[in-house]
This record gives C-alpha cells, sequence and structure tokens, in this order.
C-alpha cells in the first residue's frame, strides 16, 4: 500500500498536520481503511499543505521569551 509517512511523526500543535507527510489525525487513522482513489485524492492535497506547518525553532525556551 503506498503511504507519504516519512517516519517523522510530530503533530503541529497550531495546523494539527503531521510535521513529516502533512495529512490530518483523520487521515492517518484511516489511511488503512482509505480505497486506493481516496488514497490519491489525499497524498494530491499534501504537497499545498506543506505551507501550513511552519517549523518551530528553539522549543519551549523561545516561546518564554516572547513579549
Amino acid at each position: 500500500m503506498e503511504s507519504p509517512c516519512v517516519d517523522i511523526c510530530v503533530i503541529h500543535p497550531e495546523a494539527r498536520l503531521c510535521t513529516g507527510c502533512y495529512r490530518s489525525m483523520d487521515e492517518i487513522s484511516q489511511w488503512s481503511r482509505m480505497g486506493s482513489e481516496e488514497r490519491a485524492e489525499v497524498m494530491a492535497e499534501l504537497p499545498d499543505r506543506s505551507k501550513l506547518v511552519v517549523k518551530r525553532r528553539g522549543g519551549r525556551a523561545a516561546r518564554l521569551k516572547r513579549p
């Protein structure tokens, strides 16, 4: 079964998308139950979702320094 998973399974806190494959939690959990056409539709949307997932830098310490 084809999958966009790249083994970087971290959910972005605001976008609620995986930072590795850009799927939502629902899409990830339903992936094996989706038909091939439905999976293809999701995979076609993934490149556009990359803009929604801005990687955070600095971790907790950087968040605490905000004014």
